[in-house]
């Protein structure tokens, strides 16, 4: 029978090994070697089987915990490394260096809240699906390492993501074991002796309670709500059950309590702790765009604080408009999808329903909010539908894609959301997604460079060609043992027996190439495309001079049933008897079966549809091992693919028949392998090492590993994002958040001025006929501009003059763009005259036009309203178009 709920009795640990209970409950340990070889001494063979110090701790026997409490050697080590974490959490790293470094002008954020659906920093914590989660895992531990004053918002799921497993025919099936909280690192976050509850209110007037279980990560704190408690109804405990389980209903109250009830936790942790109130917040994905309009409640609807069990006299109240102004100042908010499909929609209905409007048509949900202002935040092309990543673009001043591609395409994709800007300034920037290095990479790296992992590359750079061959050898000899371990277990799950099995001992070949292909099982990451050609995939796969060996994993989404046909189909092929010694499909991919594969493999595959991959981060993984990209050029490696760290795979994007695009990619896929990769890997020099195989191993750890490191990535969001957000937080809220109203009233005279802004004319006037720079016959065209402005003055508007070569349609290309001046002259209409001047730098035909834009010392960027005016007669949201050309005196046509 099974237990209905789990619970763990713990042995108490004599007092000289008390402290192994704090290593054990602060994730560092996930990438901390000294932590896990101390734990590992424990009992080798347990930590093996789990890798888990609770679980450890747990389950040797007292006798043994008894024999350590009188081991000197053994206390010391537990001293030093118990020593090493209290140096790591309390010594200033590098943002402190960052901080100090700032100029009088900058501030650097106090406190940072990053919220994520996800969160993938150990198989221990099994509250992640995938990339995203993986993802913000990696950011805490960067951020934890380069002592960032972050916390993690997150949930708890009882259940968190499935367990893969396959049936007797290779159909995916799914279990979902219980997380019992008590048995993980995690602590509950607790007023006194009463753990702290956040409520949300639900329509009804049903109250959605949550508790707070946070886990440490380094220095970082992970708030994780769980509404599994006794006072929330069926239902409602429900809400946490699993990662991304249910349907829209379902899903939208998850995504109500990590964005309004994160942010109440975040305020209840602060509190209780006294850490630094945030002064930025971190959308990380649409899931969490809820968090902006509850912080928008708290300033138009601010609660009495309490500070040592007293209330202190509630802060001033905000209109909505300011405190508006003021959240989107701090907010970020990150894309990760690079598709429409990919986005969270929710029915309009169903979002009024929850919202709960009251009988002034305020919100319950967020009092003295009015429905309606926050359905806008949401609205989009469907009248029916409310779009959660535009609520997070609208309510985030900075906002970023994931790779430089990612970043062009979301420009693209949002370009609606700043109607008459072309796509390439629609502002939304790209920060480039990392991996964390001591998480990833493997452990015979890191003992080369004694725990330093940002010397491995380094190190790697100066090593013989002979010690870098030996060192893959090793690791790929690894996988092949997990390879046959997980093979055999895999079939003793699906219903064969030990008779039938005996071909998994001898699978694989420890010095055969060997590729990886890992990652969710989505129609787009294209899955089977190496099966497009069976044939050629099994010759390739067999050659008896140059073997290959392919290892695949991944799981499909349990609604997603083309997914799971796909996984079918891998199976399938894998099961003929002249190839499973060579290709396998493991199940259940995790953390742990990841770190062996990345490090095991000697070329890493990807082939999604261009440009469909947000980043990928798999590949990087590999790459920090020496792992070689075979990949389409899309996501991170569309950016640092340089020809000695991999191969990039033609892209038959123009092609809009998908079959045929297949064809065309698997065909180029397989001439790579064919010619290129294989032969490079076999041709050998007498002492059987592939030298330039090595020197883009080499190659690819020293000059790539780098650049794919998380601690870069968090260094780039705190350079590019989190500071000047931070900087713009404390500008808008000083002087008791003048700025904040000042800007609140210049939205309010765009709102009623907006339509009565025209650029009525522009004149012009040119001389010379050089386009040499330092000629006194120089190109000049001089542009002014007309200008009714409405309420408006000068000051608060931004005139631009574009001028650049013209496309037979007159469109302007690569248009030079120049800021307008206002003079103190008007033309006999009253309208304000702009000028400015500007030098061609190129022949040819040529036009220009200009526009007006609004400008506020708040605005990070004059496109940021999306508000823009061209010159009446063209098409205002056609971005800059020209009704006619015009030559530029002087220049050659």
């Amino acid at each position: 029978m099974k237990a209905f709920r789990r619970f763990t009795v713990r042995v108490p640990l004599p007092t000289e090994l008390s402290e192994l209970t704090t290593l054990a409950r602060n994730l560092r340990w996930v990438w901390h070697q000294p932590t896990q070889d101390l734990f590992a001494t424990i009992d080798t063979t347990k930590w093996r089987e789990t890798g888990d110090p609770l679980r450890l701790l747990d389950e040797v026997a007292p006798e043994r915990l008894a024999e350590l409490a009188g081991d000197h050697a053994f206390l010391d080590r537990l001293a030093a490394v118990r020593d090493d974490l209290t140096r790591y959490t309390d010594e200033p790293r590098w943002f402190g260096d960052y901080a100090a470094g700032l100029e009088p002008e900058n501030v650097a954020p106090q406190g940072i809240a990053y919220f994520s659906m996800e969160f993938g920093i150990s198989e221990v914590l099994p509250i992640y699906s995938g990339g995203l989660g993986i993802l913000a895992g990696d950011h805490l531990k960067a951020a934890s390492d380069l002592g960032l004053p972050l916390i993690g918002v997150g949930l708890f799921y009882r259940s968190g993501y499935f367990h893969q497993g396959l049936t007797h025919d290779g159909w995916q099936v799914e279990r979902y074991p219980v997380n019992d909280p008590t048995s993980l690192p995690l602590t509950i976050l607790a007023d006194g002796d009463a753990p702290v509850i956040v409520t949300i209110s639900m329509p009804g007037g049903r109250t959605l309670n949550a508790q707070v279980w946070v886990a440490m990560v380094g220095r970082i704190p992970l708030l994780l709500l769980d509404a599994d408690v006794p006072m929330n109804d069926e239902e409602l405990r429900g809400v946490t059950d699993r990662l991304y389980g249910g349907d829209q209903d379902h899903r939208i109250k998850q995504e109500i309590l990590l964005g309004i009830g994160g942010v109440r936790a975040v305020r209840e942790y602060i509190r209780i702790t006294g850490h630094a109130e945030p002064t930025v917040f971190h959308m990380n994905e649409g899931h969490a765009g809820f968090l902006g309009v509850e912080r928008v409640r708290e300033l138009t609807n601010p609660a009495p604080a309490k500070r040592s069990g007293r209330k202190v006299s509630a802060p001033q109240a905000l209109d909505f408009d300011s405190a508006e102004a003021v959240v989107r100042a701090s907010n970020i908010f990150t894309t990760h999808t690079p598709v429409p499909a990919g986005i969270d929609r929710f029915p309009m209905d169903m979002v009024r329903y929850y919202l709960d409007a009251d009988e002034a048509g305020d919100s319950r949900l967020l009092p003295g909010l009015p429905v309606a202002t926050v359905l806008g935040l949401g609205d989009e092309a469907d009248p029916g539908v409310f779009n959660m990543a535009h609520m997070g673009f609208r309510l985030g001043q900075r906002s970023n894609g994931v790779s430089q591609l990612h970043g062009a395409v979301s420009r693209e994709m949002f370009s609606g959301l700043w109607p008459g800007f072309d796509a390439d300034e629609v502002p939304i920037g790209a920060v480039t997604n990392g991996v964390h290095g001591p998480t990833w990479v493997a452990r015979r790296w890191q003992d080369l460079a004694g725990g330093d992992e940002e010397a491995v590359a380094q190190i790697v750079a100066t090593l013989p060609t002979d010690e870098i061959w030996q060192i893959r050898s090793t690791m790929r000899a690894h996988l092949v043992d997990e390879v046959r371990r997980r093979a055999y277990l895999s079939g003793r799950e699906r219903g064969f027996t030990d008779a039938e099995l005996g071909w998994t001992a001898e699978i694989f070949d420890p010095s055969a190439l060997t590729i990886g292909f890992a990652r969710r099982a989505a129609t787009y990451k294209r899955l089977t495309l190496m099966l497009r050609d069976p044939e050629r995939m099994r010759r390739i796969l067999t050659d008896p001079d140059r073997p290959v060996q392919l290892v695949i994993a991944g799981k499909a989404h349990p609604a997603d049933d083309g997914g799971k046909a796909l996984i079918q189909q891998v199976v399938r092929f894998t099961e003929d008897p002249e190839l499973r010694d060579r290709i396998v499909f493991l199940p259940d991919y995790d953390i742990s079966m990841a770190r062996d594969i990345y490090a095991g493999c000697d070329v890493w595959l990807n082939n999604p549809v261009r440009p469909m991959e947000a980043c990928g981060t798999s590949g990087m993984k590999s790459a920090m091992n020496g792992g070689l990209n075979l990949s389409i050029l899309d996501g991170w490696w569309d950016e640092m693919a340089d020809g000695d760290n991999g191969w990039a795979i033609p892209s038959a994007e123009g092609v809009t028949d998908e079959h045929r695009r297949d064809d065309l990619e698997a065909e180029a896929l397989y001439s790579l392998l064919e010619e290129s990769v294989i032969p490079l890997f076999y041709n050998r020099t007498s002492v059987n090492v592939p030298e330039r195989w090595v020197q883009m191993v080499r190659h690819t750890i020293a000059r790539l590993g780098p650049k794919v490191e998380a601690a870069r990535m968090v260094r780039d969001y705190t350079t590019a994002l989190y500071g000047p957000a931070a900087r713009q937080f404390a500008s808008i809220v000083a002087d008791d958040y003048a700025p904040a109203k000042d800007l609140a009233e210049y939205r309010q005279v765009l709102d009623r001025s907006w339509s009565s802004v025209q650029i009525a004319g522009i004149d012009e006037s040119g001389s010379g006929d050089s386009l040499l720079e330092d000629s006194p016959q120089r190109v000049s065209l001089t542009l002014t501009a007309h200008v009714a402005l409405g309420e408006l003055k000068p000051d608060q508007v931004c005139v631009q003059a574009l001028v650049g070569r013209v496309t037979d349609d007159g469109e302007i290309v690569e248009p030079v763009i120049a800021e307008m001046s206002p003079t103190d002259q008007a033309d006999p209409s009253g309208r304000t005259l702009f000028l400015a001047s500007i030098a061609p730098d190129r022949s040819g035909r040529h036009g220009y036009t200009a526009r007006v834009l609004p400008r506020h010392p708040q605005l990070s960027d004059d496109a940021e309203f999306g508000l823009v005016r061209y010159p009446l007669g063209t098409a205002e949201d056609a971005g800059p178009s020209l009704g006619e050309t015009v030559l530029v005196p002087g220049a050659n046509t």
